[in-house]
């Protein structure tokens, strides 16, 4: 049986160039979906064959399902996890609203209700070479799933000290990586998931493209270059490093890469998860990893008003946590010929503004919205205009935001709620000073906020 190994964790604007492009797009509104014009992907053969798969921070919120749902289409799956997001919960003093088991428990019951077995690789990708490379080179995967990296934006921007770690962590693992396929000497295809933030927010002037944009260079020349670069964040700046590398290594030793650049994941169940509760994913909420729907959805679902930053009239790309998983196979399944270059995907299902969904939630549960001082250094408002067709062309058909699927996190979030520390739901981490000036002139409101969550959920 060929093999497949997954990792899960997990330009410059001055050029002055015009950008030459037509593209279809996903526009910011409920449910739309982009039109299937692009041409045909330059795609390796993959024969509908079984693969061996390296999950790296397979243990995560978007590794787990992934690594099931691989594991369920009859891939071979060794997931890869040194368990820092755990260490973090501990760090934070926030656990995951749904009560996730060992990683041990977990993959004993899904060979129980699945009869297949995952195996795991307690290693810490960037600081653990030696032994990275001895993995890869036992198993020889076909694939290998990079999710293992810091993935939290407003962790990302806490201190000096979580600045660093995300740096050393991310872009260590992912050369890391990089270097160790090389040395090992196989083919091995890398699926790295990484974000649309890489793009910016309200800067591009246009539709994103997937990846590359055709510009015309100062002479009149013609050329094809990575989009450029706005992050917004110290994560997003990992992920925007991510992309050089996968670029210099694709062009040095031709490693062969498909690099997704992921909206805002929501939800927390898939097919595989309900299975057994003890396979349930993890659910986050507080601040600094809860995913801005899923954060409004447990709020509205305790009864308490949704916190919404500034005005709420942040655009972001959306993606169910289930279709994440279908998305990370689509990849595995065709991965780009040799002697390609790196493959891009924007891998979204539908755009929507921050505070649109916030007053969805509110007209169907009736909890409040309060609008708070923006923790972030973004746009107050900003349009989002994505083409996402790449997907669309190998067969996925994305989930749309449906009252179904919220119900579905409500209840999850109903069923646990006596395990939040509503506390935790306010913003502890800040962009820079000027962040934290403004979010003083809230401090007198934000106290008696927390202080009607603590008695809400006494009540």
């Amino acid at each position: 049986m060929a093999r497949v190994v997954a990792l899960l964790a997990c330009c410059c604007p001055a050029l002055g160039f015009v950008a030459q492009s037509s593209y279809t797009s996903l526009k910011p509104s409920h449910g739309v979906r982009p039109a299937t014009a692009a041409g045909p992907l330059r795609m390796a053969s993959a024969n509908g064959s079984a693969k061996k798969a390296l999950v790296l921070g397979g243990d995560g919120f978007c590794g787990w399902p992934t690594a099931l749902h691989l594991s369920d289409a009859g891939h071979e799956v060794v997931i890869v996890d040194n368990l820092s997001r755990r260490n973090i919960d501990l760090e934070l003093g926030c656990e995951s609203l749904t009560p996730i088991q060992t990683m041990q428990t977990r993959l004993k019951v899904w060979e129980q209700v699945s009869g297949r077995k995952i195996s795991w690789e307690k290693i810490d990708v960037a600081k653990e070479y030696d032994l990275l490379l001895a993995l890869i080179k036992r198993e020889k995967p076909d694939v290998i799933i990079h999710f293992a990296e810091q993935r939290a934006a407003p962790y990302s921007q806490k201190g000096s000290r979580e600045k660093r770690y995300t740096v050393d962590n991310n872009i260590g693992g992912t050369h890391n990586l990089c270097v160790a396929i090389v040395e090992s000497g196989l083919d091995i295809h890398v699926v790295h998931l990484g974000t649309m933030g890489v793009y910016g927010y309200g800067n591009s002037g246009g539709q994103i493209p997937e990846g590359y944009i055709d510009v015309i260079l100062p002479g009149n020349r013609e050329q094809k270059i990575l989009h450029p670069a706005y992050p917004g964040s110290v994560y997003h700046t990992t992920k925007c490093l991510d992309a050089l590398l996968f670029q210099f290594y694709n062009k040095n030793d031709g490693l062969r890469v498909t690099d997704l650049h992921q909206g805002i994941v929501w939800g927390t169940n898939t097919a595989q998860t309900v299975r057994d509760e003890r396979l349930i994913n993890r659910f986050d909420y507080d601040s600094d990893y809860g995913t801005v729907l899923n954060r409004f959805l447990m709020q509205a679902a305790l009864g308490i008003p949704m916190t919404v930053y500034g005005t709420g009239g942040q655009t972001r790309a959306f993606i169910h946590v289930s279709d994440t998983a279908r998305c990370l196979e689509a990849a595995v399944n065709n991965p780009p010929a040799t002697g390609s270059g790196v493959e891009i995907f924007n891998q979204v299902a539908e755009t929507h503004r921050v505070r649109d969904l916030a007053q969805l939630i509110d007209s169907k549960t009736g909890t409040g919205i309060d609008y708070i001082s923006n923790p972030r250094n973004e746009a107050a408002e900003n349009e989002l205009d994505v083409r996402n067709d790449k997907f669309g062309n190998l067969g996925v058909d994305f989930k749309s935001l449906d009252e179904n699927l919220l119900d579905e996190v409500q209840n999850i979030a109903q069923k646990y709620g006596d395990r939040a520390d509503l506390t935790l739901v306010y913003p502890k981490s800040y962009w820079n000073k000027n962040r934290v000036a403004a979010a003083a002139g809230d401090a007198s409101a934000n106290a008696e906020q927390q202080r009607l969550f603590v008695d809400v959920k006494a009540a």
